[in-house]
């Protein structure tokens, strides 16, 4: 409907008929529902769940840990390899630059 002054049309807003929309439950406290045996089961699981996700977090640990120790070991082979060169380079100019005494 527009209103007789303006463009702007207005809109009556209804309350809504109940609280939660259609599919929502209450939960109860955590503590009302259950028994001991429940809540003991309850505890193991949680207890299972989160040791499982520290096996599969320390199993990836250990999967970048040996990917990186495999990049320091090739980054060593690369540099001994350049060391070697600089080294044979210094002696070839130590021969060069060396006064002959023979």
């Amino acid at each position: 409907m527009a209103a007789a002054t303006g463009d702007m049309p207005t809109y009556q807003i209804r309350a809504p008929t109940t609280a939660l929309p259609q599919g929502v439950v209450m939960a109860a406290s955590p503590g009302s529902l259950h028994s001991p045996q429940q809540l003991a089961e309850e505890a193991t699981r949680k207890r299972e769940l989160r040791l499982m996700k520290n096996r599969e977090a320390a199993k990836e640990c250990r999967r970048r840990k040996k990917e990186y120790v495999k990049c320091l070991e090739s980054r060593v082979a690369v540099l001994e390899v350049q060391n070697k060169k600089l080294i044979e380079e210094l002696e070839t100019l130590k021969d060069i630059c060396s006064p002959k005494t023979d």
